[in-house]
């Protein structure tokens, strides 16, 4: 992984590789990108230590933010926009405009569950950080929404630097923001690839397979998911063939535990050992309160949902 970043830091890209430690809530990858009027910060986790890395990356190549892109708006990705932009506060937000549903619907409930739990004296300390950090995120809207909106697919200048910029419509969330960067033949797709596991909280399971297909077409070499370590096209190959096996798996008449096992097994390169007991309990919960929910709830986060 060392040498891998440091190859990338001289080709004008870093990684950030994000955490998730037991009884926290995950950190999100970061991408630093070199660009002609300052440097690009791709996703900005939920962390001051993760948000001391980003900075600290960025204080190593002595050039100022100019511009966060958020690929989606879960706080894990775009809890230290506010941080960021404290130290750089003429970078822009560059992000779809899903937040603002989610700030009325899913955040908002989000919250009142997670401050009934506080309430209840059940919460251990590291679950009542990060619950407040995420508190704070949500009530500085200013730090959340995009300043620059991404409204449809296409090529971007941001920060000088042209980007292909793609949105996909009711996938991982109803808004998800993309990137390509053609010279280095590298892709940045957020939660559309997560290692371990697809997040499907506020998932639409069919429009995320579509937007699979879309990354698909992209003739990347190298693809940051959001969560993991980076794949070369024939590790994304595999795990989109293990997401479409469980949508599958699920939509079928095989049992719960038979789709549990498939995704163990067509994704196990993906599956830290760190991590290997956790995965089969959220595959599980995705599958009973998204791919095998109500027809009403399954298709809440998509098009025409409540959300």
């Amino acid at each position: 992984m060392l040498t891998l970043l440091l190859a990338t830091a001289a080709a004008g890209w870093q990684l950030i590789p994000g955490d998730w430690q037991d009884g926290r809530g995950p950190d999100s990858n970061s991408v630093v990108i070199d660009a002609p009027a300052g440097l690009v910060v791709v996703d900005t986790g939920r962390h001051p230590a993760h948000q001391q890395a980003v900075l600290e990356a960025v204080e190593a190549r002595g050039k100022p933010v100019a511009a966060i892109v958020n690929t989606h708006w879960h706080l894990d990705h775009t809890g230290g926009n506010q941080e960021i932009r404290a130290s750089f506060p003429k970078a822009e937000i560059i992000a779809s405009e899903a937040v603002d549903a989610a700030l009325a619907g899913f955040l908002k409930r989000s919250r009142a569950n997670a401050e009934a739990y506080l309430a209840s004296g059940k919460a251990s300390p590291e679950q009542t950080e990060d619950a407040r950090l995420d508190f704070a995120a949500m009530d500085d809207v200013a730090d959340l929404r995009p300043s620059r909106p991404v409204l449809a697919s296409g090529t971007m200048t941001i920060a000088g630097r042209s980007l292909q910029v793609h949105l996909e419509h009711y996938a991982a969330t109803a808004g998800d923001v993309w990137l390509y960067e053609p010279k280095a033949k590298l892709a940045i797709v957020g939660d559309l690839v997560v290692g371990l596991v697809p997040f499907m909280d506020t998932a639409c399971p069919q429009g995320w397979r579509a937007a699979l297909g879309h990354i698909a077409a992209a003739p990347f070499k190298t693809l940051i998911p959001g969560h993991g370590g980076p794949m070369n096209r024939a590790g994304f190959v595999q795990w989109r063939k293990a997401f479409g096996n469980l949508l599958d798996c699920a939509a079928g008449t095989a049992t719960r535990q038979a789709c549990i096992d498939g995704w163990m097994r067509d994704a196990a390169p993906f599956i830290p050992a760190a991590d290997h007991d956790r995965v089969p309990g959220m595959v599980g919960y995705y599958i009973d309160t998204r791919l095998r929910a109500p027809l009403q709830e399954n298709a809440r986060y998509c098009e025409g949902g409540a959300g």
